[in-house]
C-alpha cells in the first residue's frame, strides 16, 4: 500500500490500511517512534506497544471508515481532525472523533506521528 503524497489523504489511506487486516500494512502508516492512543487515556509508544495497540484494534471485526473534518498543513507537518468508526453491517462496533499529527517524510510521503483516536471527544476535560 502506498503512503499518501498529501496529508489530507492520510485518513483515507489509514482506513484502507486497517481494512487489509494486516499489522505490517497499518504500521507502515505510522512513525513507530510516535504515540498512539488506542483507548481513551491510554497512550502508548515504542514499537512493541504500538504493534500491540494496532493488533488490538484489528481484532475488532468490521470495516473502518475515517472522514476528514479538517487537515491543516504548515511546511512538513500537518494536523488533522477525524471522525472514524468500525462497523459490521449496520452494527457500529466503535466510533470516535480523533486528532492526528502527520509529518512529511524525506521521500515526500506522509506518516502519522501522533494518533489520538479519541482526542476530539467532547467528554475530555482539562484537569
Amino acid at each position: 500500500m502506498n503512503l499518501p503524497r498529501r496529508p489530507e489523504d492520510a485518513h483515507a489511506t489509514l482506513a484502507a490500511a486497517f481494512n487489509t487486516g494486516n499489522v505490517a500494512t497499518v504500521m507502515n502508516m505510522y512513525d513507530a517512534d510516535g504515540i498512539i492512543v488506542p483507548e481513551p487515556g491510554k497512550p502508548v509508544s515504542g514499537r512493541e506497544k504500538f504493534e500491540g495497540a494496532i493488533t488490538a484494534i484489528l481484532s475488532i471485526k468490521g470495516k473502518m471508515e475515517i472522514k476528514t473534518v479538517y487537515c491543516l498543513q504548515a511546511g512538513n507537518v500537518a494536523v488533522g481532525r477525524s471522525e472514524w468508526s468500525i462497523t459490521d453491517g449496520s452494527d457500529v462496533k466503535v466510533s470516535a472523533k480523533g486528532i492526528e499529527l502527520m509529518k512529511q517524510q524525506t521521500d515526500g510521503t506522509w506518516k502519522i506521528v501522533i494518533d489520538h483516536a479519541f482526542g476530539a471527544e467532547g467528554n475530555l476535560v482539562a484537569q
